[in-house]
């Protein structure tokens, strides 16, 4: 089994894209928006794996049976090696985005930083 995609609330579901396309090179399928008001899109990361959906609903408010809260607990992006964690922890950190730890090895041997997106997301960058 593999995950195929983790699903995100977001509030501005362009913004939020923005900030996954300039920082992990993701590529954004069309727009889906249904009936309803729902808008999502899914993002591929470069060497594959499993997906990111962006979504947005501005008819529903948080914290309903449909839409819990916003965000979600974590996703961890692997990005290779130590180095990588590191250049893209600062360079995040350089562009205003703060580093909520690392990077550091944890306890369960994981070489990881964790850093708040552009909707104060957690997003956790690890080898």
């Amino acid at each position: 089994m593999i995950i195929e995609h983790v699903a995100l609330w977001v509030r501005d579901l362009e913004r939020a894209r923005q900030w996954w396309e300039t920082y992990f090179d993701v590529a954004a399928g069309d727009e889906y928006v249904n009936a309803a008001g729902f808008h999502s899109y899914f993002l591929t990361f470069p060497d594959g794996g499993a997906r990111l959906e962006l979504m947005y609903d501005g008819s529903q408010s948080a914290n309903t049976e449909d839409r819990p809260h916003d965000g979600y607990g974590h996703v961890a992006v692997s990005v290779g090696s130590k180095e990588t964690v590191d250049a893209l922890t600062a360079r995040l950190v350089a562009d205003g985005f703060r580093c909520v730890s690392g990077p550091r090895t944890t306890g369960d041997g994981y070489y990881e930083s964790c850093v708040l997106d552009a909707e104060g997301n957690r997003v956790e960058i690890t080898v």
